[in-house]
């Protein structure tokens, strides 16, 4: 008996199958060569595939096989059946499309990205002197594993499923209980808002309260993320000076570039360092409502205060203040938990719960209720005291090793709070490039000047981390970076 007559389209399947486990069953390797050869263009439309019998005879393969895979193949809609046999159905070609991505043109996306500018390369987690990390390995992970274990075995089975989209109430009433003890925030448990981090609860600020094209007034120098926040909600951004008082603003700025949003890190500005006056409060409260803006207050590492007592909360400073107070968990706790929140004034929270009950979807609710459980047992407390004195030892420690080894002209600024220090620079010595050739070594000082939206030569210098550094390794580390410094330095 004459074997049957080989159907053109199917010569390009000649080549067996792999008889490997790695490659994937018969029938996943078939359909994958006939949904290529269809995109690609090799099956063109219309055309007919070969018997299921002819081709599982060229493939030495069952035709249980190679049935199984046109019925896969039909059910995606590659391929359509007939009386006369299976054809190739009629598709847009996206060849054209997939070839052109290839060759380097990049695909459209929206307008706003192009603002929103990248910043210094991503340094290791673990690498010396980066700010904004905490001391890692003092976390007390044995506490926390049994919170989470309390979470977990006194929760229903309920739990598994979406919680209450704002936060779940044991945390938010916990939360509100300890702002008003640690920072004097004015709030009840209900205006709590839980969010993944500062940064999304910034983002839910601008979506709830802009549109686009209003103005928003940033920091300058200040948190990157503010700005990348209100670029995504198409707001147009003015940057405001700060000096050793925080935040600038003028009679004219109000009336020239009026806000419809504030960002500020009152409590300790990030990355100078510096504590918004009471003065400055008073009159950025009284001229937002005056010209109907929002201030977003971000308590940027207030929990860490190394002199006196802790600095207030703007928000708590008047009555119903036009304040949204933004905080996080990632500093005190860890960075990997995201969870932060935002306080809502009591009048904006019942505009804006119905649309929030519909824009968020309740979420990391065992992580929410050990962390509620980790407040109300006093063991957040306890963390925060030693981690206090931890940070207060290592900041010495830096400075220390700065004043001894760091063999360039320098001034420090800020260093009240917080897990790092601000070292300007003349502007001989480039920053961005110390900060490169700092990396290499597994250093992670930030450049002062990429914080800048317009940089004057007043923003060159260094922003050093030392949460998650040990203090014994100031001293070389320092040396080094001095080296580095010196090699930077223009001619």
């Amino acid at each position: 008996m004459s074997p049957p007559p080989r159907n053109p389209t199917a010569a390009w399947l000649e080549s067996p199958l792999a008889r490997e486990r790695e490659a994937g069953s018969m029938q996943r390797q078939l359909h994958e060569r006939l949904k290529c050869a269809i995109l690609d263009g090799g099956l063109a439309p219309g055309s007919r595939l070969p018997g299921s019998r002819a081709l599982a005879e060229a493939l030495s393969i069952s035709r249980n096989t190679v049935t199984a895979a046109y019925e896969h193949l039909a059910a995606e809609g590659y391929v359509q059946p007939d009386r006369q046999g299976t054809r190739v159905t009629e598709l847009a070609p996206p060849a054209k499309a997939m070839r052109a991505v290839k060759s380097g043109a990049a695909p459209a996306t929206a307008r706003r990205l192009a603002q929103i500018q990248p910043g210094a390369p991503r340094a290791e987690m673990d690498a010396a002197l980066r700010p904004g990390m905490p001391a890692l390995s003092h976390f007390p992970a044995a506490a926390w594993r049994r919170a989470i274990d309390r979470a977990i075995r006194n929760a229903s089975p309920a739990t598994l499923g979406y919680g209450d989209p704002l936060g779940e109430p044991p945390l938010r009433a916990a939360i509100a209980r300890h702002l008003a003890i640690a920072r004097g925030v004015r709030c009840e448990p209900h205006q709590v808002v839980m969010a993944e981090g500062a940064q999304e609860a910034i983002s839910l600020c601008v979506r709830l309260l802009s549109n686009p094209g209003d103005m928003g007034w940033v920091e300058d120098p200040g948190y990157r993320g503010a700005k990348a926040a209100m670029h995504a909600g198409d707001m147009r951004i003015v940057p405001m000076r700060v000096d050793a008082e925080g935040l600038c603003t003028s009679e004219r700025d109000w009336h020239k570039h009026p806000p419809r949003l504030v960002y500020t890190t009152p409590s300790h500005q990030y990355p100078a360092g510096a504590v918004l006056s009471v003065a400055r409060r008073l009159a950025l409260i009284a001229q937002a409502r005056r010209h109907g803006a929002w201030i977003i207050e971000d308590d940027y590492d207030s929990e860490f205060r190394h002199t006196g007592e802790p600095i207030g909360a703007m928000q708590g400073l008047v009555d119903d203040a036009p304040v949204l107070y933004v905080g996080t968990f990632s500093k005190t706790m860890f960075p990997s938990l995201r969870l932060g929140f935002v306080v809502l004034p009591a009048p904006l929270m019942a505009t804006v719960q119905k649309p929030l009950e519909e824009m968020l979807r309740g979420g990391h609710r065992h992580e929410q209720l050990a962390m509620a459980d980790f407040i109300e047992s006093g063991q957040f407390s306890r963390h925060l005291g030693r981690m206090r004195r931890l940070y207060r030892e290592r900041q010495q420690a830096l400075r220390l090793a700065l004043a001894r080894h760091f063999k360039v002209p320098h001034e420090i600024d800020g260093g009240h709070c917080g897990l790092h220090l601000t070292v300007r620079l003349p502007p001989r010595f480039d920053d961005q490039r110390i900060a490169a050739d700092a990396l290499r070594h597994r250093l992670a000082p930030t450049a002062l000047s990429n914080f800048a939206i317009r940089p004057r030569p007043s923003d060159n210098g260094l922003v050093l981390g030392y949460g998650n550094t040990s203090a014994e390794l100031f001293e070389p580390l320092v040396k080094r970076l001095s080296q580095l410094a010196r090699a930077a330095e223009r001619a």
